[in-house]
Parts: C-alpha cells; structure tokens; sequence
C-alpha cells in the first residue's frame, strides 16, 4: 500500500509543477485558481510523500517520489505546454524510467 501512496504521491507533484505552467499563461483572477491548486497539490503530495515513508525507507521513497515528478512534468512539458523533444532528452527520461523500476524492484518492501 505504501508503493500505490508513493506512486500517488509523485502524480500530485506533477500536479503542482503543472499548475505552476498554467500561471504562465494565464492573467487576471485565474492566476489565483491555478495558485490554489497548486498549493492543494503541493500539500496532497507532502502529505502522502510522509505517509509512504512511514512503510518505506526514505532514500528510495524520494528518489522514486522526485522521478516520477522529473518524468511526468517532462511528459506534461512535451504534451501540453509543447516543449522541445530530443532523441536525448527522450533517452536520459527512459534512463530515468529505469532508475525508478530498478529501486523499486531492489527496494525488498
């Protein structure tokens, strides 16, 4: 249960360095909307982020927690806010991908 609060976890930070692209583009009282959610995200994912330690050990739970925040916000980067795509950067995220897989998989929790 830790792995799926920490997996969670990580999709709120993504959340969070969303909204935090959204306020770019944005002017008026709608800054406002996408300054509240994220901070709501922001808390959602410390929360959870302490709650999966708590089952966890705390080196692998962060790591995992800021990879999944580095891929997704890449992914949300590439999609959404049309970010450069390389074969290199696309490589150094699969590297990223596998990093995360091989500490969960070493990690005996």
């Amino acid at each position: 249960m830790n792995w799926v609060i920490l997996i969670i976890a990580g999709l709120f930070e993504v959340g969070y360095t969303y909204s935090l692209g959204k306020t770019k583009e944005v002017s008026g009282n709608a800054i406002y909307a996408w300054y509240g959610i994220f901070v709501l995200c922001l808390i959602v994912s410390m929360v959870l982020l302490i709650k999966s330690v708590q089952g966890l050990p705390l080196g692998t739970a962060y790591a995992i927690w800021t990879g999944i925040g580095a891929v997704g916000t890449v992914i949300i980067g590439i999609l959404v806010f049309k970010d450069p795509v390389s074969f290199w950067r696309l490589f150094f995220i699969g590297t990223l991908i596998a990093s995360i897989l091989g500490l969960k998989f070493v990690t005996g929790h």
